[in-house]
């Protein structure tokens, strides 16, 4: 679940499409939030994924 999102999100950059990808980063934040806070992912692991998903939305 979280690397499908995580995919999805990283198409909608390749396009260049910052609205879609604004939305599909959107719609991942609860679900990478909760995969953390239930510990299938390291809190840290989420919070880089999170910074560098915005990170490049906002270059585009």
């Amino acid at each position: 679940m979280f690397r499908t999102y995580l995919k999805r999100i990283v198409a909608e950059i390749d396009k260049g499409d910052k609205e879609a990808a604004a939305s599909a980063y959107k719609d991942a934040l609860p679900v990478i939030d909760k995969l953390a806070s239930k510990g299938l992912i390291h809190k840290n692991k989420a919070a880089r994924h999170k910074s560098r998903l915005n990170t490049q939305i906002r270059a585009m």
